[in-house]
């Protein structure tokens, strides 16, 4: 349950750390990780995040728990891979977007905004998970449902000192 790293946003994340460890695959979660689960479209700002990204070579694959057609209408106009109703935290969809990126587990990092679907699934498979904090609150039924149980988690952690937020290279708190 507990993320390799906490970072406040996908934005100040060190990627060229990532970069210099190995990596060449980002599995990225969609609501509330990249846009709010109410955005039908990509930011700006995230559009320059994806291009950047791909210009220091990493492949980048949307893995969500929702429909083909939230997916589908985000990252088609993204020219992003996608894998949509991935049930996470099951194995499965972790296991396709290794193959269709053709990255190693020690290659991939899952950036995801929730404990329960995104790190535990990350973890379960052996890849480096990165937990962002949620874009928005506004969640879905069953997402509110596995926040309640992450607060519980999480004050679990606390005690036992395995929730710290790193600081980014950029100055930002993370």
């Amino acid at each position: 349950m507990v993320p390799d790293l906490f970072a406040q946003s996908i934005y100040v994340i060190d990627y060229e750390e990532l970069k210099r460890r190995g990596v060449k695959g980002i599995i990225v979660d969609l609501d509330n990780t990249l846009v709010e689960s109410t955005r039908p479209d990509a930011t700006p700002r995230l559009v320059t995040w994806l291009d950047e990204l791909r210009d220091m070579g990493f492949h980048v694959m949307i893995v969500s728990n929702n429909n083909r057609t939230r997916v589908a209408h985000f990252a088609d106009p993204l020219g992003l891979p996608y894998i949509h109703a991935a049930k996470k935290p099951l194995l499965s969809a972790f296991r396709k977007a290794l193959e269709r990126m053709g990255t190693k587990r020690e290659e991939t990092v899952v950036i995801g905004d929730q404990l329960l679907t995104d790190v535990f699934g990350g973890n379960r498979m052996g890849l480096y998970t990165i937990l962002v904090a949620p874009v928005s609150n506004i969640d879905g039924f069953f997402t509110r449902i596995n926040r309640r149980l992450e607060r519980f988690v999480f004050s679990l952690l606390k005690r036992k000192g395995h929730v710290r937020w790193e600081r980014s290279n950029k100055g930002e708190s993370t």
